[in-house]
């Protein structure tokens, strides 16, 4: 599993190099200038003011230059210093960092302690009035905008009934969390539910489950030995892959309820053409959704230990 797990990190490098490639083209294509945006726009445009300030920013540099000089900061860990801010990227990208995996690490329980036993149940009893229900739950939870949900939870849990603060981090309190977290969580909840549903009654047509049925086991321990361990390996497969989907998707939570996370840092480095920022965001994105992808392919191995890594 150790040299896997060591292949596996190696090939993160080729992917991280084609990533950074398209990022610092796109973004450095773009039209307008970082130093023009960064001047008071009341006042018209100083050229000797701008060249200056690209110059100290290296924006007068040719592309590819600028791009070789990025990859030797990154292989040191360094990622650039913020046009506006004046300060590391990389302490910029520490102080966000815990909020967005706070936020995202709550959406996801959120989602796999609702959605797991909902998808399970609704598989073992298909048909009945909590198959429906649930199934019809997921549907809606699926479809729902999570800034429309959002909204709605601000208004009713907020506005009127106020049992929860509208916005903000409140230093960290857990009730700033709970209307973010849901508001994120509820359509991968719904799509845990339909994908654990759906992987249950597969296993449920399986030879090994009649034959464990036929030697006389409870349902309870079918259930429980065979049916859900062989379900795991789909549902941990959506969990994983849906983690770096619901870390993009804190972008619109985090701006919605003004929380302080990389996502809305995210979206203000790009209003304010802050390219170093950016850049440094979107590979911390990344990263997270690589490492999470990892750690589930090394979890498949303990869920069912007939996997052998090579």
């Amino acid at each position: 599993m150790h040299l896997y797990a060591l292949k596996r990190i190696l090939q993160f490098i080729p992917t991280i190099f084609f990533i950074t490639l398209i990022m610092f083209v796109l973004l450095n294509i773009l039209p307008g200038s970082a130093a023009y945006l960064a001047l008071d726009q009341r006042k018209a445009p100083d050229p000797k003011l701008i060249a200056q300030l690209e110059k100290e920013w290296g924006l007068d540099k040719p592309m590819h230059i600028r791009y070789l000089n990025y990859l030797k900061g990154l292989v040191t860990g360094d990622l650039g210093k913020s046009f506006l801010r004046k300060e590391s990227v990389s302490k910029i990208i520490a102080d966000r960092i815990w909020p967005t995996l706070k936020l995202a690490l709550a959406s996801l329980g959120l989602a796999v302690a609702v959605g797991l036993p909902l998808g399970f149940l609704s598989a073992l009893r298909q048909g009945s009035w909590l198959d429906s229900l649930s199934m019809i739950g997921a549907v809606s939870g699926i479809s729902m905008p999570q800034f429309w949900l959002g909204i709605l939870l601000m208004f009713f849990l907020s506005v009127k009934v106020r049992i929860f603060p509208t916005s903000g981090y409140g230093e960290g309190n857990p009730m700033y969390l709970v209307l973010p977290a849901i508001s994120l969580g509820v359509g991968y909840m719904a799509l845990i539910a339909r994908t654990t549903r759906a992987a249950v009654i597969d296993v449920l047509t399986m030879d090994f489950v009649r034959t464990a049925r036929s030697k006389g086991l409870s349902e309870l321990l079918v259930n429980s030995r065979h049916v859900f361990q062989n379900t795991m390996i789909l549902v941990l497969t959506t969990v994983g892959l849906q983690f770096g989907s619901l870390i993009g998707s804190t972008v619109i939570v985090e701006k919605l309820f003004s929380w302080p996370g990389i996502g809305s840092l995210l979206v203000d480095s790009i209003y304010q053409r802050d390219i170093p920022v950016t850049q440094g965001c979107i590979l911390v994105i990344i990263l997270i959704f690589l490492i999470v992808n990892l750690i589930v392919d090394l979890l498949y191995a303990v869920v069912d230990p007939r996997i052998k890594y090579q």
